[in-house]
């Protein structure tokens, strides 16, 4: 079964909706991105509280199906704590098993009542960078259906910006126009990855017609570059995991909105 991506569709319609709502847009003359390393942005960061549990299915003995979130609440910030808890809800989702929930008790609820025995489910939000205008949160999925080869994982990025009070889509991130010379700056960085690995370079002709190049559609911003993430099987087999292609901001100077490129 091959895990959809709802989620990304809820992303995309609350980024819509908050665009639509605030006519403020960031000035072109300040940027969003500081010099300084993580390490020292992220103490002027939103704050962050931790909301971990593990769960058992209630009533059950033995064996039985088990959820584990390892989740973020952000105080005083409840748009972005609703947005966390429905992407994570909506990552659940495999094939059209599925009736539709809107975050995390609703899921909760329904996975008791269609889970198998030795079914888990673990959701994870760590924040992956932020600074005092932007918050990048990291959402994992791993689901574990019972008698499956193995577990079914994804990753999806949020870039918030905590002054609009919204996810920014890809749209917003890239210049106008230039989707294009971004997604080709991808497509290098992806070749020169897949020419690093020893399976590719014993028959890169097959490796390119088995895992061809998909271009960049989860990103996060850094204060290293804009990262973009790829989930299982989109570009490598499974063994390979998550591979990550990082693209250094001087490669991006005019390809992203001058908001999202570091001052200097």
């Amino acid at each position: 079964m091959t895990l959809q991506r709802p989620y990304q569709l809820l992303l995309i319609g609350l980024s819509a909706m908050a665009l639509s709502a605030c006519s403020s847009t960031p000035s072109s003359n300040i940027s969003l991105i500081p010099t300084q390393t993580q390490d020292q942005t992220e103490k002027d960061g939103v704050f962050t509280q931790s909301l971990n549990y593990k769960h058992v299915k209630p009533g059950c003995t033995g064996e039985c199906p088990r959820l584990e979130v390892q989740s973020l609440i952000f105080p005083g910030n409840a748009e972005l704590t609703k947005l966390v808890d429905q992407s994570l809800a909506h990552m659940t989702v495999i094939s059209d098993r599925h009736p539709g929930y809107r975050g995390l008790k609703e899921f909760e609820d329904y996975y008791w009542a269609t889970a198998n025995n030795r079914d888990e489910v673990h959701l994870s939000a760590r924040a992956r960078y932020r600074n005092r205008d932007l918050t990048v949160v990291e959402l994992s999925s791993g689901i574990y259906m019972t008698g499956a080869a193995h577990g079914i994982t994804a990753t999806q990025f949020i870039n918030w910006d905590n002054r609009l009070k919204m996810a920014l889509s890809l749209d917003r991130i890239i210049a106008p126009g230039k989707i294009k010379p971004f997604q080709d700056l991808v497509r290098q960085a992806h070749s020169n990855w897949v020419s690093s690995l020893s399976e590719a370079r014993e028959d890169r002709a097959g490796w390119d017609r088995m895992w061809p190049f998909q271009p960049a559609e989860n990103i996060a911003l850094t204060d290293q570059g804009l990262l973009v993430k790829y989930n299982p099987y989109e570009v490598a087999p499974y063994s390979l995991g998550q591979p990550e292609l990082l693209l250094p901001y001087s490669q991006l100077r005019g390809i992203l909105r001058p908001d999202y490129l570091p001052a200097n």
